[in-house]
């Protein structure tokens, strides 16, 4: 006893001595001895385990550390767990911490969650002591579950100790993210359950799991499990339980929902509720999901009384038919009832036929099939397009007057596409045709295509409009004027094309005898049938594939993707990658690399075994681009930080310049929803020395930043305006179109200095023309939509726009083929506030603005130059001048009196 106080005292004199603690090796000798006390080497732990002590010691403890675990393994030690947790502590000073997390966890219920109190150094230090701790429990753990890994049981009681903590601090949003990080669905639901309003938690859950970087097979458990929840409220949230089942792929019961909202009393908000979902469901879900809805609809509508398949109308009996030869003969009387005579049957086919009148709620169905197919959509944004129409026309004439290329000439014709676009217009086509004229062979197609951009979304003329071009009985020797038409018809219904428009544009594909016809019709095709996952549409365009012609199967390639997008399909994955491998034209393999990346979009991790094995194709560069698009679609939205750093890593080592430049490009689409990360990686790359990396970093940033006027990414791409190559210029020029978008002076005082930069690009007669091209084409995406559009990735909820990004990555393959800057238009959406009543019609309504009209206004008009009338003015005329003049006439006079006399 005299021997443990002797130790007690000397101890606390120790650490009371000037200086603080110095030298512990005495007492960290008697931990090692086997002479002292257990009751020794307790009081000794204890001492120690206090950051005041620690601090000053740690290094000289550390030499000690194997004695120190020697006490926490020895079972008849009193206070083996501090020993342990005094061990974690001196392997955290060391900057061990994965052994500080194995020794913590050893401490048990002693390793507290919570930093201990007292002096300043005390309390700072327990403080990142224990979050460090809590860090490496984290990660561990993360990485376990994400590999199926096993556990630790004390880590597993580490992590619930956690969740428990932070649940009875009612930090309920802390502990779902927590929950989703570390894949605890069970704790998702424990904290939504412990909420007091557990439908805004609900909703809030939903749209981190939708935009959050969660792989497949989580973000099904999860959202299984909010849809469930929302099953159970007194009154669920039908939008956010209708967004869980886009996700969850459950057609089926999205019409279950409509149904059941349809089927509450009309005069409650539940037809209305039941509009706005299928709104939703038009701008979110795929063609493919939304026909499924469609036919569950039909069925449920088929059971309804009176509705239009469950009541007929009854055909139309000829009164006194006169019989033919042909006619079948009337049938034998049975006996069982007389034959009416001619007279009777006359009088009952006259009788008329009292209708069955149509069941309300079958007439809200057949509102909501006109929304899930679009037309309401498209009927109100043409309107709002047509009636606000403000493209410049004095602009496109400036344009047409410095027009001294092909090049020149076919971009004007796309830009006048662009700035038209949805608005029906085409005002600029037919006044000026003998200009348009000189438009040859697939400057005459692009120029055809046009119209499918003006006329976007214009399906019930469409036929009519594009007529004079259509193909016809005697077929054009060449046919760019009959495949231009073709695609403009695929324009018009892109994204939500029907079985007549997929019919037709079969059929042409099958009669076509020119490589521009089938070019056409392959795209247009796509456009129509896009995500439809139509099987029989894809062995159609595989067929053209197989021509081999390196027109045709280009864009076959690109529409194969196109139909199939993001519906990750193995067989037409392992067909197109063999046809690369089999085929010598570069045009079909650029086509079928763009068709792979369509397949994974969205797919996430589902497509990385795709991925790895066309980035191992070290022989084959086109294999190695399309592993980089496919990484750019399949994680299009998701910020994916991993995936950025692996695009990045491609950038550094790969020798393709095509490769590099895809690479950056893709890492736009990754961050198409965060600009100020996209700066931070992109920002160096435009100093690059390579142009490829310098171009596809210009273009990522446009991307990402598209319709913000993020001054940061302006002042960074303003330099590239200079640069040496001409493809770089014309990137710079096309990504500070995207970002100056819908910008007005008070938003973006530096727009209207771009402007006057785009009319010196576009008029100056030295300007290169590849430049002058991507001037051009500026000059259409800023004044897109008779300048009442954007361009739009993403959607109202935050969620990436499948039509944008497939859109915007098609239209990139404008660097090999400028008829695909067409697809541009599936990326554009109009800035406009809709509001509709019960019958689905505009109501007259004011809105209040707080901002000033500057805000939102249009850009002015230009003024056309006045020619300058100058004053005649008398030429001096010197006395030297009179006399040479007079000698002339003189000597002129006498050649003709020589002559007369002659």
């Amino acid at each position: 006893i005299q021997k443990l106080e002797m130790s007690c005292y000397l101890l606390n004199e120790w650490k009371r001595r000037a200086g603080g603690p110095q030298d512990p090796t005495a007492f960290m000798r008697t931990l090692d001895s086997e002479r002292a006390s257990l009751k020794e080497k307790e009081v000794i732990v204890k001492a120690f385990d206090d950051w005041d002590v620690l601090t000053p010691t740690w290094f000289e403890v550390a030499d000690y550390l194997p004695a120190i675990e020697r006490l926490h393994d020895n079972k008849d030690f009193p206070e083996r767990l501090r020993a342990a947790l005094l061990a974690s502590k001196v392997a955290y000073c060391l900057g061990d911490y994965k052994g500080a997390l194995t020794l913590a966890l050893s401490a048990g219920e002693l390793f507290s969650l919570t930093p201990r109190e007292g002096s300043a150094v005390v309390g700072q230090q327990d403080e990142q002591y224990v979050n460090r701790i809590i860090e490496e429990a984290l990660d561990t753990y993360k990485t376990a579950k994400r590999n199926g890994a096993a556990i630790d049981a004390r880590l597993e009681a580490l992590i619930n100790r956690l969740f428990e903590r932070n649940l009875k601090k009612k930090d309920l949003r802390y502990v779902i993210g927590l929950a989703i990080d570390t894949r605890r669905v069970d704790m998702i639901e424990t904290a939504i359950k412990a909420a007091d309003d557990q439908s805004v938690l609900l909703t809030e859950t939903v749209a981190s799991v939708l935009e959050g970087q969660i792989d497949t097979g989580l973000r099904h458990q999860i959202l299984s499990l909010l849809l469930k929840m929302f099953c159970e409220l007194e009154q669920p949230d039908f939008v956010n339980v209708c967004q869980c089942l886009i996700k969850l792929e459950k057609p089926a019961d999205v019409a279950d929902i409509i149904d059941k909202l349809i089927s509450q009393d009309m005069k409650t908000d539940g037809a209305l509720l039941a509009y706005q979902i299928a709104f939703d469901l038009y701008e979110n879900a795929s063609q493919q999901f939304v026909k499924k809805i469609l036919a569950a609809m039909a069925k449920i509508d088929n059971e309804l009384p009176g509705s239009s398949a469950a009541s007929p109308v009854p055909p139309a009996t000829p009164t006194n038919p006169s019989p033919t030869s042909d006619s079948p003969s009337p049938p034998a009387n049975t006996g069982l009832m007389p034959v009416p005579q001619a007279e009777q049957l006359s009088q009952t086919a006259a009788r008329p036929v009292t209708p069955v009148p149509e069941n309300p709620k079958s007439i809200v169905f057949r509102r909501i099939r006109g929304i899930l197919r679009g037309e309401e959509t498209i009927r109100h944004h043409m309107q709002f397009l047509i009636k606000n129409n403000h493209t410049d026309m004095l602009v496109l004439k400036e344009m047409k007057d410095c027009v001294r290329t092909a090049m020149a000439h076919n971009a004007t014709l796309l830009a006048n596409g662009l700035m038209h676009l949805g608005t029906t217009c085409d005002d600029f086509l037919r006044e000026n045709l003998e200009w348009i004229s000189k438009a040859t062979n697939w400057n005459k197609f692009n120029a055809v295509a046009t119209l499918g951009m003006i006329h976007r979304g214009h399906e019930a003329a469409a036929l009519k409009l594009l007529d004079p071009y259509l193909p016809k009985a005697e077929a054009d020797q060449f046919g760019f004027k009959e495949g231009g038409s073709l695609y403009a018809y695929g324009m018009i219904h892109a994204h939500h094309g029907n079985a007549t428009v997929t019919k037709y544009l079969r059929d042409q594909l099958s009669s076509a005898q020119t490589a521009a016809v089938r070019h056409g019709a392959c795209l247009g095709l796509g456009l129509a049938t896009m995500a439809s996952h139509d099987d029989e549409v894809y062995a159609h365009l595989r067929e053209i594939l197989n021509m081999d012609d390196a027109v045709s199967g280009e864009a076959a390639g690109t529409a194969m993707g196109l139909t199939m997008v993001g519906s990750l399909n193995a067989n037409a994955f392992e067909e197109m990658v063999q046809y690369i491998t089999e085929t010598s034209h570069d045009k079909i393999q650029r086509g079928l690399r763009t068709g792979i990346a369509l397949l994974g979009y969205g797919r996430q991790e589902e497509a990385e075994q795709w991925v790895t094995r066309l980035l191992e194709a070290k022989s084959c560069a086109v294999m190695r681009q399309a592993g980089v698009c496919l990484l750019a679609m399949a994680y299009a939205g998701t910020g994916n930080a991993s995936v950025v750093k692996r695009l990045l890593a491609k950038v550094a080592s790969d020798p393709n310049n095509d490769v590099k430049r895809m690479a950056v490009i893709a890492i736009g689409f990754l961050l198409s929803n965060d600009p100020e990360q996209c700066l931070a990686y992109t920002g160096m790359l435009l100093e690059h020395f390579n142009g490829h990396v310098r171009y596809g970093a210009a273009m990522a940033l446009g991307i990402a930043c598209a319709g913000s006027g993020y001054k940061e990414a302006i002042s960074v791409l303003e330099p590239l305006l200079q640069a040496k190559d001409n493809f770089v210029r014309q990137g710079a020029l096309i990504a500070l179109s995207f970002i100056y978008i819908q910008q007005t002076e008070a938003s973006c005082p530096k727009v209207a200095e771009f402007r006057k930069t785009l009319t010196k690009v576009i008029t100056e007669k030295g300007e290169d023309s590849m430049t002058k091209f991507g001037a051009i084409l500026a000059q259409g995406i800023i004044d897109a939509g008779g300048r009442n559009v954007t361009v739009a990735l993403h959607n109202r909820n935050g969620h990436a726009d499948m039509g944008g990004m497939v859109g915007m990555f098609v239209f990139l393959q404008y660097w090999y083929w400028h008829s695909f800057v067409h697809c541009l238009a599936l990326a554009f959406k109009p800035t406009a506030l809709i509001a509709l009543n019960r019958d689905l019609a505009m109501p007259k309504m004011e809105f209040r603005s707080n901002q000033k009209a500057s805000l939102f206004a249009y850009p002015p008009a230009l003024e056309e130059k006045k020619k300058e009338e100058h004053e005649k003015v008398e030429t001096a005329v010197l006395s030297i001048t009179n006399k040479k003049r007079a000698a002339l006439r003189k000597k002129e006079a006498e050649k003709k009196e020589e002559k007369m006399e002659v």
